[in-house]
């Protein structure tokens, strides 16, 4: 790298977990980093699903490099052994950590693309020569150029859902019926979502841990408001591992979440319906029908809740050269090792810089959007990639390519959900700290997928 691009900032996109920890380590080599966030604080996108309770417990969320620049605040870490919300880990690390970082992270800034400096996609001459430019749109209304030595996307796949469409396209109708269509688990704790869903009929699509949370969610509301019932839609069939490992599960809360969906449907709470792929959403009054792709269709329902997994948002770096699996629009070193029809998250194998490169030198896509459509991330891998990263840029190759993490037998995939609070921490209004209970899924404690 010539000498005026060296001392150029490091941008990252993102100051959500994997995107801070990214400048941690950055900074641990010598190296300025520069974190651009389009939201208004630290972690903006766990702050939406911040009622969720993460599978993983504060000792596997918190960055190594990320606690050594906090140790100078008096930041302490929660008792390790305790699970995190969404919003326990914005409020007592990500923010902690952001506002550790000071003026190095720029919130309300929104990155729309990312090129070389006079070098559009096509042009071969002199490219890796130039530095990286990313343009940005302000929260004032103003645009800017951001000149960069590299660039670390960790933006995260949070705002592209997957569609209800059973071909990955919007079915035809979904986007005239939005008003009764969510993409996210609904926090049920809120009185107006509450009184959305209380007494209605809703459709649940999908089979991961967030359609989990939504049936036991819904099936506890059921209990309190009569005529409340869930239609569990997959496009798939029920097999001996729809439900997760349940008891036999390593992750005790991920086990107990697939039981207590189990039970929703068991108990009469939630209906499952098989083999369904829906082309068509059509509207019957106050009601919406769903419409498979071979014509037939299910009873009306006035709710639809659509978990179907999120996708990476490519748009804005089009004029960069990214190398991506067809299949999951994750780096192609990357692909083969987190196949979900093949993978857990647990047995992903760590990896970093060999995995994450691409044509374009110096680009990097890291945590949750490194994985495109594959459905699990594991915070720990994320941490990984970047300290991997992070030396390569500084020129230690031999630590880039040393793996310094060891995974679980059995990963940490997704929000966990629904386990309850120990009392003591509801007395003391928190959360983070208290001692390990016993994990009860269910009753009181509505969630939303998020990857941890």
């Amino acid at each position: 790298m010539n000498a005026p691009t060296a001392v150029l900032p490091t941008v990252v996109i993102g100051a959500g977990p994997i995107g801070l920890a990214s400048a941690a380590h950055l900074i641990e080599r010598g190296i300025e980093p520069l974190v651009l966030e389009a939201g208004p604080s630290a972690g903006s996108a766990v702050r939406e699903w911040s009622h969720v309770r993460l599978f993983s417990p504060w000792a596997e969320v918190v960055d190594p490099a990320a606690e050594k620049l906090l140790a100078p605040t008096g930041w302490t870490r929660p008792d390790g052994a305790t699970y995190p919300s969404g919003g326990d880990w914005a409020e007592y690390y990500l923010q902690p950590l952001a506002d550790a970082l000071g003026d190095r992270v720029r919130f309300g800034t929104r990155v729309t693309g990312v090129s070389r400096a006079g070098r559009d996609r096509v042009v071969d001459a002199g490219r890796e020569d130039q530095p990286f430019t990313v343009y940005v749109h302000n929260a004032d209304g103003t645009e800017e150029r951001i000149t960069a030595r590299a660039v670390i996307d960790a933006s995260g796949t949070w705002t592209t859902p997957g569609p209800l469409g059973g071909d990955g396209l919007p079915a035809l109708g979904e986007r005239t019926a939005a008003d009764r269509i969510s993409y996210r688990v609904p926090d049920l704790n809120d009185p107006a979502v509450r009184a959305r869903y209380a007494g209605k009929r809703t459709a649940v699509i999908g089979s991961g841990a967030s359609a989990f949370t939504a049936l036991a969610s819904l099936a506890d509301l059921a209990k309190d408001a009569p005529g409340t019932h869930a239609v569990w839609i997959l496009r798939r069939g029920i097999s001996g591992s729809t439900f997760g490992g349940g008891e036999a599960d390593q992750l005790p809360a991920r086990g107990a979440l697939g039981l207590r969906a189990k039970a929703a449907v068991e108990a009469g709470h939630a209906s499952a319906v098989t083999g369904f792929r829906t082309s068509a959403v059509e509207r019957d009054g106050e009601q919406l029908v769903l419409v498979a792709e071979d014509g037939s269709s299910l009873d009306a329902v006035e709710e639809v809740i659509v978990l179907t997994g999120f996708r990476p948002d490519l748009t804005f770096l089009s004029e960069v050269r990214l190398g991506l699996d067809e299949r999951l629009q994750a780096p192609t070193e990357l692909a083969p090792l987190i196949d979900p029809n093949v993978h857990s998250c647990g047995t992903v194998y760590p990896h970093g810089v060999g995995e994450l490169s691409h044509p374009e030198k110096g680009m990097y896509l890291v945590g949750m959007k490194s994985y495109g459509r594959a459905p699990t991330f594991l915070a720990m891998t994320g941490y990984e990639q970047v300290r991997s990263i992070a030396a390569a840029l500084a020129g230690d190759q031999e630590a880039a390519e040393r793996v310094e993490l060891t995974l679980p037998e059995t990963g940490v995939c997704g929000g966990a959900g629904l386990f309850d609070e120990p009392e003591a921490d509801q007395a003391d209004g928190g959360g983070c700290c208290a001692a390990p209970a016993a994990l009860q899924i269910g009753l009181g404690a509505p969630a939303s997928s998020g990857g941890c």
